[in-house]
């Protein structure tokens, strides 16, 4: 058995154990059942549960979130829009955010899915001083995607 304090008082009968635990107002909490005895600690198990979800929580605000900005362009958008488009996405890969670009086909221009790659690869060479491809460009029903993101310097 471990004492509160995390000092070993050694090997001792359950019901001396429970005694000695309810004289001190605290819980017996069995920490390993599978060791030859099994290892017992005291403890105020409310309080420990307090401290387990007040470290939890902690864990989770210093998280961050990766969110991942999408710019999203047809198969026939024209120079302008694209570069319009183009400099949003060098905005967001320099604050060091995820980029997915989509080309979207409407009606009959599926057939033509060699537009949309070749605008995704002209965007690109547009960015590609300042980001690199993490997936390469795919068909995904009617939209082609590739997600980009920011080189490590």
């Amino acid at each position: 058995m471990i004492a509160a304090d995390g000092s070993q008082l050694g090997v001792m009968p359950l019901h001396e154990a429970l005694k000695m635990v309810e004289s001190q107002g605290i819980d017996l909490v069995e920490v390993a059942p599978e060791a030859q005895p099994p290892v017992c600690r005291m403890m105020d198990y409310g309080k420990f549960r307090y401290l387990q979800k007040k470290k939890s929580q902690g864990a989770k605000k210093k998280q961050t979130f990766v969110a991942i900005k999408e710019v999203k362009m047809g198969s026939r958008t024209d120079r302008h829009d694209l570069v319009y488009k183009v400099r949003n996405i060098r905005r967001f890969i320099e604050r060091g955010q995820r980029v997915k670009v989509s080309v979207f086909f409407r009606g009959r221009e599926i057939t033509h899915p060699e537009l949309g790659r070749q605008m995704l690869t002209g965007v690109l060479g547009q960015v590609q001083d300042i980001a690199r491809v993490d997936i390469q460009p795919r068909l995904e029903g009617r939209n082609m995607a590739m997600l980009l993101v920011p080189k490590q310097s």
